[in-house]
């Protein structure tokens, strides 16, 4: 039987949207524990019933992954909080995940209904409230997997695309392996996610049941050097691949000093505090300096978490520098708020130029010219233009860029007839699958950096493609590679 939320539309539209428990601004910037300690199940209960329950739910279609939000919003008015988790997982596996780091600002709650003249549901933080509560009660119970198939799939790379067409192959039957190049599984979600948004036990939680599917991981397996994308076929019997190894090789502005000791990409930066818990030597073994002053380049999410995460092992002073303003950020709202309360210090509409050393090649300072913006450019943001005579310098001791990456070129160099388009990334069509029969690819390899839950569309759309493929080659046809 439907629920029916017993209080009328107009006395929803009066109670105020609930918010999540912070920590303290000042305390948290010293540490590395969630900055969110999420929703009480009494604020949880009150927000879920300011939904509307629309009769053409529009926040669904602003889901990437389509999740029923109507129905698992409806579950937690009936404080069925399990049975809610359940509802979300049935569209995607990673709700942990998913309600900690995806942008619902910008997607389904930009859409909802109740936003239109209220603030929207906040359906990120109810997301993320019925997974810890199936978390905390050790409540998690895997899906019963009915069939039984012999075809083997592999997925390259652990990240959230990975991880999302495994999980999605497993529940359908398949006998899937994950090979990660690195000698821990999550890929992003590892190595460029700080703890203060994704605790690592989360993470591990979400790799276990991944794993009670019966999805085998094999760690420190690079594709493309310890086998190649043919060996997987010819030589390790896999009927299909899905490559998603992301996109971690960094982009650099080009300016002068860019090779002088204290300039780092915000991938190596990220990966030693986040993968090799360089804020922690010498109990680890990888070391991380930074001096008073740091300037992170870059308006993104990982620009923020980058200077954010510098404030927090030492930096007294932590910029921001980015060539727009704070409207075209591309960063999350609640990202740049808690950077702003954290003390990082936004230095907008200013561009470095030049990176300035102390005479023994170490950072003494960055140079940076002011910006005006102009008309919108090819990405619908305004375009900086310099303002001539404005240059000054910066002085600090640590420079960290966050302009951008690219995919690793070893699969796409190593795999015959794999094509790629001019910024490296590998092509694909609308199923996700590329020019090699039996092959298909998503996440930021085929993107370039983008966000956590487009990266898990393209894992579940391949699934269901992967799956197309394997029943036509179970009932004796061979489909075609793309053309």
């Amino acid at each position: 039987m439907k629920y029916v939320n017993p209080r009328k539309p107009s006395e929803r539209m009066k109670i105020p949207r609930q918010h999540a428990l912070e920590q303290d601004a000042e305390e948290r910037s010293k540490n590395f524990m969630e900055v969110s300690m999420g929703m009480t199940e009494d604020s949880a209960v009150i927000e879920a019933t300011r939904c509307l329950e629309c009769a053409n739910p529009v926040c669904v279609e602003g889901c990437p992954v389509n999740i029923d939000i109507r129905g698992f919003i409806q579950l937690i008015m009936q404080e069925d909080y399990v049975g809610a988790a359940n509802k979300i997982r049935e569209a995607n596996y990673l709700p942990s995940i998913c309600g900690r780091v995806c942008p619902q600002e910008s997607q389904c709650e930009s859409v909802c209904t109740l936003g239109k003249k209220h603030p929207s549901v906040a359906i990120g933080k109810l997301e993320r409230f019925v997974a810890d509560y199936e978390i905390k009660h050790n409540l998690f119970v895997a899906p019963t997997i009915s069939a039984s198939l012999h075809q083997k799939a592999a997925v390259v790379g652990s990240g959230p695309a990975g991880l999302t067409c495994a999980a999605e192959l497993a529940k359908r039957g398949y006998h899937v392996t994950i090979f990660e190049a690195l000698h821990a599984v999550g890929g992003v979600l590892r190595y460029g996610i700080p703890e203060f948004r994704l605790p690592r036990y989360i993470l591990d939680l979400e790799t276990e049941r991944i794993k009670a599917l019966g999805v085998e991981i094999a760690t420190n397996f690079v594709i493309g050097r310890t086998a190649t994308i043919d060996e997987l076929f010819d030589e390790m019997g896999f009927s299909a691949v899905f490559v998603a190894t992301g996109a971690g090789t960094p982009i650099f502005m080009g300016i002068p000093g860019e090779n002088y000791s204290g300039v780092y990409s915000a991938n190596e930066f990220l990966t030693r505090i986040n993968l090799m818990k360089a804020h922690q030597f010498p109990e680890f073994d990888t070391p991380i300096k930074v001096g008073k002053s740091v300037a992170v380049i870059g308006g993104g999410n990982t620009a923020m978490d980058a200077v954010r995460t510098a404030k927090r092992i030492g930096a007294k002073k932590a910029y921001l520098v980015y060539r727009r303003s704070k409207e075209e950020m591309p960063a999350r709202e609640e990202e740049i708020h808690h950077a702003e309360e954290e003390g990082i210090i936004f230095m907008l509409l200013t561009n470095p130029i030049r990176i300035i050393d102390d005479g023994n090649n170490w950072v003494k300072g960055i140079e940076c010219q002011k910006m005006t913006l102009g008309e919108p450019d090819e990405s619908g943001r305004r375009k900086p233009i310099p303002i001539p005579g404005s240059e000054y310098v910066i002085p600090v001791q640590t420079v960290i860029e966050a302009i951008g990456q690219r995919p690793n070129p070893i699969i796409q160099s190593t795999t015959p007839g794999l094509e790629t388009t001019k910024r490296g990334t590998v092509t694909i069509g609308k199923m996700q699958e590329t020019s090699r029969e039996g092959v298909f690819a998503g996440g930021d390899v085929t993107r370039g950096g983008a966000t956590v839950i487009l990266a898990m569309r393209d894992g579940k759309i391949a699934a269901d493609a992967i799956h197309t493929y394997l029943s036509s080659k179970r009932n004796g046809h061979s489909p075609a590679a793309k053309a």
